[in-house]
C-alpha cells in the first residue's frame, strides 16, 4: 500500500510451501503437521520503502511475541490506516493449533518493525463449522469498512461484510460476489483513479492453471463481471499462473525510475 507519509508498505505471509521439494529445509512444514496442521509457519514479513527500490525488511516472529495464542498458522497479512487512532492496522488469517483459521487485527509500532497490540478478533463468521481467511477491508466513501473475504463453503468464494468501524462490528452478508464456480481467495479491491468505481480482484485457485478473476462495482451492492486475466479486459504482460495479487497506483516518474533501474536485470 501507499502511506499518507509517502511511503510505501508490503506484508507477507513468511510461508515457504515448496521448501522441502527445493532443498531449503528438510521437513515439509516449519513444525509437525501433526501438531500444528498444513502451512504451519509462525512469523509474518513487514517491509518498508522510499522509493520502492530500497527497502526495510522485518521478520515478526508472531508464536515468540505472543506465546499464549499457541499459533497454528499466521497467513495472508494486510494492512490499513486507522485514521482515528492514526496507526498503521495489520489483519490477517489465524489459527490456534489445528482449530479452525480465523481473522484478526493487530496495530503495528510507528517503526513498522512489530505488533504492539494483541491479535483480536475482526469478525466471527456464523457458521463456526468453516474456514475464514483473506480478508481485505476497502474505506467506502460513506465512512463504512467494506471487508472482502473468504468462505470455505463448496466452493470457497468471496463474501463482504460491512461496519461503521475499522476493526469491529463487520455485519454478515450470505451472498457471494465471485463469478466463479470454482474456488477462490486472496480478494483485493482497488479505485480507479478519478472515478466512483472499484474493482474487486480474486484468485480462482480451484482452475488449473491459477487465473484471476475481475469484478467491477460502484455501490458495493452489484458487480459486473470483467472476466479472467487475458480472456476479458485484463491483460498480462510480464507474468503466468499468478497468486495472491495486490494493486498499487504509481505516478509516471515512479514508474520512469522503476523502468531505469529494472532494465536489463
Amino acid at each position: 500500500m501507499r502511506g499518507a507519509d509517502g511511503y510505501f508498505y508490503v506484508t507477507m505471509t513468511d510461508l515457504h510451501i515448496f521448501a522441502k521439494e527445493i532443498g531449503y529445509r528438510d521437513t515439509e512444514w516449519e513444525r509437525p503437521a501433526a501438531q500444528y496442521d498444513w502451512g504451519n509457519n509462525k512469523g509474518l514479513v513487514l517491509m518498508k520503502s522510499k522509493d520502492l527500490l530500497h527497502w526495510t525488511h522485518t521478520r515478526v516472529n508472531m508464536d515468540r511475541q505472543f506465546p499464549e495464542l499457541n499459533i497454528g498458522c499466521a497467513w495472508a497479512p494486510e494492512l490499513i490506516y486507522d485514521q482515528q487512532l492514526r496507526k498503521m492496522m495489520i489483519y490477517f488469517t489465524m489459527r490456534s493449533g489445528k482449530g479452525k483459521t480465523k481473522l484478526y487485527y493487530s496495530y503495528l509500532n510507528k517503526d513498522f518493525t512489530r505488533p504492539e497490540t494483541k491479535p483480536k478478533i475482526l469478525f466471527e463468521y456464523p457458521d463456526t463449522t468453516r474456514q475464514i481467511l483473506d480478508a481485505d477491508i476497502t474505506r467506502l466513501p460513506d465512512g463504512r469498512y467494506c471487508m472482502m473475504y473468504v468462505a470455505q463453503e463448496n466452493p470457497s468464494g468471496i463474501k463482504m461484510a460491512f461496519s461503521q468501524y475499522i476493526n469491529k462490528g463487520y455485519q454478515y452478508q450470505p451472498d457471494q460476489v465471485d463469478f466463479e464456480s470454482r474456488s477462490c481467495e486472496a480478494p483485493h479491491v482497488y479505485q480507479l483513479i478519478g472515478k466512483n468505481e472499484w474493482i474487486l480482484m480474486y484468485d480462482i485457485f480451484g482452475i488449473k492453471p491459477h487465473n484471476f478473476g475481475f469484478a467491477r462495482t460502484t455501490d458495493f451492492k452489484t458487480f459486473t463481471h470483467l472476466g479472467r486475466f487475458n480472456e476479458g479486459i485484463m491483460k498480462t504482460d510480464n507474468f503466468t499462473s499468478p497468486k495472491h495479487g495486490a494493486v498499487v497506483q504509481l505516478t509516471d516518474t515512479e514508474m520512469e525510475r522503476l523502468g531505469q533501474y529494472y532494465k536489463g536485470r
